[in-house]
């Protein structure tokens, strides 16, 4: 049943090492896919610190003048 389609007859006429390879580029793709969600997660993570930061220092601001002018 499986050579009877074209990519069954291709994988039982190829050589072992097509099927390292077929493997290795399908192991590849998954570990792009896994590392970039990882790598987006991890920068909106320090964008939000980042953010954070910036809004106490300006709070901090306003106190100071607040106090300042008071």
């Amino acid at each position: 049943m499986l050579t009877q389609t074209a990519v069954g007859a291709f994988l039982l006429s190829s050589p072992w090492w097509v099927y390292f390879v077929v493997a290795g580029i399908i192991l590849s793709g998954y570990l792009a896919v896994k590392y970039s969600i990882e790598d987006k997660r991890t920068e909106q993570e320090w964008i939000e610190n980042e953010g954070n930061i910036y809004m106490k220092r300006l709070e901090e601001e306003r106190e100071r003048r607040r106090i300042s002018k008071g």
